[in-house]
């Protein structure tokens, strides 16, 4: 008879809660060996993707499986286990995430308060808190469509182009809508069960970090030796590349070097060897940092910047800047800047970052005055969302025509009264947020109206590209009118994807 720990349990199946169930019937084989066999090709796979575990549907999972047995006079048993503790945590974080897609600092202190009083460790919490960002109705869509494409190309054995550029895009959405990489780290693994779904040789970077890690780390006399700072640009050259092709296998190096190094100390070397391997994972660290903080500026709104965040960017900077001269520049900045996904707003706070943390170095501004640059960028990107869904409604309901200024100022007196009643701001909207609305509502209207029928029946990509590079709108919301052109229209989103790509 087998035996499992409570502890484990919650480990190594739900941290919430987790079933069991057992059979009585005479139909079954009498040999307990042949009865989990039959269980098995009877229960197993509608168990496997049956919905009711996951919701906790006792009901709704006794229904599916009972008739499976296919005898009347069976008895099925079930059996409930659910960790009260990690149950309060779940839910007080569902309660939060689901409110506002985002945890305040002093909500984020409760479920740290929480935890402690628990004793929930780190592990479980993640895996918790990952469970209710995918059920997010938003971030399921988006993690479903990546597992969709894998699928298929799973089936297909390869990555095309097209699809490779669909998961690229759909990783550019995780970060805005703050979906945890761990989940599409988690479905590349398992839908590639091993596989190498693109036939190449090793990458170019990755073998220019196994050089790096094996020859000085490994196999080297001068393995003890520090890495010297060309040697350190190329592992976060690297890194930057795996991390743009969804690459774990750079993971892989740095923990097979890990191991070795800590065998290798074990074994008697110098300890100074962990010191150059320490070196190593503190720039990987700071790469991480700063990618997912810039990233995070650039892309997602509502970002919480504060000065301890800027002290730190600034100490990265310099870090980096050591290695090589405008290292930090090139590494997070130049390509960033050249994305054609990277809005108006995100511009503007990534070109206000670098142009204060350059003013703080030479003492010509504060981290202080910095931080309110980037909180009024900020002010401002939130008024003009709320200001855009507020007006669009508007139009859409009450004014049909908005060419006169009469027009015009009608609407912005009732927006202005409405936003205020909402206490989405507090003073009156600025002129230039006013205007810039109405203009992009005019723009959104030509397009919607005029070429995008042209384009989809011309599968004219110039004229596509054409506006997006000259209307001064931001691409994402461009795509979403797009969809929902298309969707509203009954069209076939496939065709969306190739003219997005230029493809016939």
């Amino acid at each position: 008879m087998g035996r499992e720990t409570y502890e484990n349990i919650f480990l190594g199946g739900n941290a919430v809660c987790n079933y069991f169930f057992f059979v009585h019937s005479g139909l079954l084989s009498r040999a307990l060996h042949s009865q989990q066999q039959e269980l098995v090709k009877r229960l197993g796979k509608v168990i496997k993707r049956s919905e009711a575990v996951g919701e906790e549907r006792d009901d709704l999972l006794i229904a599916e499986i009972f008739p499976l047995l296919a005898d009347e006079a069976a008895q099925l048993f079930v059996i409930k286990l659910i960790n009260r503790h990690h149950r309060e945590y779940r839910n007080l974080f569902r309660q939060l995430y689901f409110r506002t897609k985002k945890i305040a600092d002093e909500d984020f202190s409760r479920l740290v308060s929480l935890a402690a009083t628990y004793r929930i460790d780190r592990y479980q919490q993640e895996r918790m808190r990952i469970d209710v960002m995918y059920r997010h109705p938003a971030n399921k869509r988006i993690v479903d469509e990546y597992r969709n494409i894998l699928l298929a190309c799973n089936t297909k054995g390869e990555i095309s182009n097209l699809d490779n550029a669909r998961l690229t895009r759909l990783k550019t959405l995780s970060v805005r809508n703050k979906i945890p990489g761990a989940l599409f780290y988690t479905l590349d693994e398992m839908l590639k069960k091993g596989r190498n779904l693109i036939n190449r040789e090793e990458r170019d970077y990755l073998s220019a970090t196994r050089e790096v890690l094996e020859g000085i780390f490994l196999h080297e006399k001068k393995i003890e030796s520090r890495i010297d700072r060309d040697d350190m640009l190329t592992l976060i050259q690297a890194n930057k590349r795996a991390v743009e092709t969804r690459d774990h296998s750079f993971d892989q190096l740095i923990l097979d070097a890990s191991k070795v190094c800590d065998e290798k100390i074990r074994d008697g070397a110098d300890p100074a060897l962990l010191g150059g391997f320490s070196y190593v994972i503190t720039y990987l660290d700071r790469f991480s940092s700063v990618s997912n903080l810039i990233s995070q500026l650039a892309f997602m709104e509502n970002v919480r910047i504060n000065e301890e965040m800027l002290r730190g960017l600034l100490e990265h900077k310099a870090a980096f800047d050591n290695l090589r001269e405008g290292c930090f520049h090139e590494i997070f900045i130049r390509e960033l800047l050249e994305n054609a996904y990277l809005g108006r707003f995100g511009r503007c706070k990534v070109q206000t970052l670098m142009g204060g943390l350059a003013a703080i170095e030479a003492r010509r501004t504060t981290i202080g005055e910095l931080n309110r640059q980037l909180q009024e960028i900020d002010r401002e990107e939130r008024i003009s969302l709320v200001l855009l869904e507020h007006v669009r409604d508007r139009i859409r309901n009450f004014y049909s025509k908005f060419s006169t200024r009469a027009d015009q100022e009608a609407l912005r007196r009732e927006v202005t009264e409405e936003l205020k009643t909402k206490k989405h701001i507090r003073e009156d909207i600025p002129d230039h947020l006013f205007n810039e609305t109405i203009f992009t509502i005019k723009k959104e209207i030509m397009y919607l109206q005029t070429l995008l029928p042209t384009i989809i029946a011309e599968r004219d990509v110039a004229l596509r590209e054409d506006f997006l590079e000259n209307c001064g709108m931001d691409r994402f919301y461009v795509e979403e009118l797009e969809r929902e052109y298309y969707e509203k229209n009954g069209l076939d989103l496939e065709d969306l994807y190739k003219i997005r790509k230029g493809l016939n």
